[in-house]
């Protein structure tokens, strides 16, 4: 079994080839079952929990293990720690163990670029990142995979940690910079992707322009928000997955307090891929909440694989 620390897990996994690997298994209609949740008292700190989050074809299978542990702070420890055991389906054999988190960052910003190949205008070309974490730092490449990217506006809370990551990314050749004023520079991006901690909304409806597209990371328990009711209720709704309206405050709130029903989502990554549903004309702004699940880990998993045999580092069946 081969074990990829991260950068060998980053290099296995180019954008385009993972976006495309999800595009095709989610058109497919493939599922996965739900993610097992399991509570791991502590002593004299909170409680750990262990989550598993399994996926497979006919051919190969992957399983998430992460685990959350909150006292690691007190021990300047990661809080989340996570690996991604990919194995052979016919035979059970394990083949690689592949890097958790960053696994789970590169296809978390994918799932964003596939929804953005469906629902953002194909002339798209000016990206504001709100946020300046693992994820938000994947987000330019993943939608420069999917839409002529040319301009990267940073905001977040904290604005130096804005200004580190724009200074990274002209390292890497894109035009790059921190905005200090979220209000200003929202009107002037053609894609606002947002993948922060916030538990309450940052990005106003009234701030938005038709014609853009929104794309909502951050908010995965019911206590988080990253955008107000206003902005759920111009925007044309989808979600990666059903299950998002259950786990994401972003609309399991406003679901409850009637400010959107039900209706109001249009569809998923499956009716998307399909055809079935998708952005209607340049003027509406459209809006894809994500909160991930383990179809995006396995379509990780086939393309790390798949890449390393070309690579000829892995035998695979």
């Amino acid at each position: 079994m081969k074990i990829l620390d991260a950068e060998i897990t980053a290099s296995a996994l180019p954008f385009g080839g993972l976006i495309d690997q999800m595009e095709e298994l989610f058109a497919n209609g493939l599922t996965s079952p739900d993610r097992h949740h399991h509570t791991m008292p502590m002593q004299e700190e909170p409680d750990a929990t262990l989550l598993l989050m399994p996926a497979w074809t006919e051919t190969l299978g992957c399983v998430k293990v992460v685990t959350a542990t909150p006292g690691n702070s007190a021990r300047k420890l990661p809080a989340i720690a996570g690996s991604v055991l990919v194995f052979d389906r016919t035979t059970g054999e394990h083949l690689a163990l592949l890097d958790g988190a960053v696994l789970t960052a590169r296809r978390t910003a994918a799932a964003s670029a596939l929804g953005a190949r469906h629902l953002a205008r194909e002339d798209a070309q000016n990206l504001l990142v709100i946020g300046a974490g693992k994820v938000a730092a994947q987000l330019p490449d993943a939608f420069r995979a999917v839409r002529p990217i040319k301009t990267v506006r940073i905001w977040d809370v904290f604005p130096a940690a804005a200004e580190r990551l724009a200074d990274t990314l002209k390292e890497a050749g894109w035009d790059a910079q921190a905005v200090p004023d979220l209000e200003t520079a929202v009107p002037q991006a053609d894609i606002i992707s947002a993948a922060t901690l916030a538990t309450e909304p940052l990005l106003k409806g009234d701030w938005l322009i038709p014609g853009q597209h929104v794309d909502l990371i951050g908010a995965f328990t019911p206590a988080m928000r990253e955008a107000d009711d206003r902005a759920l209720q111009r925007a044309h709704l989808f979600v990666d997955t059903k299950f998002a309206a259950i786990e994401a405050g972003e609309l399991k709130t406003p679901l409850e307090t009637g400010a959107i029903a039900q209706t109001d989502i249009l569809g998923d990554l499956y009716a998307l891929t399909q055809g079935k549903t998708g952005r209607n004309s340049a003027q509406d702004i459209t809006l894809f909440k994500s909160v991930g699940n383990a179809v995006m880990d396995l379509a990780g998993a086939i393309t790390a694989t798949r890449k390393l045999e070309e690579d000829q580092c892995l035998n695979l069946p």
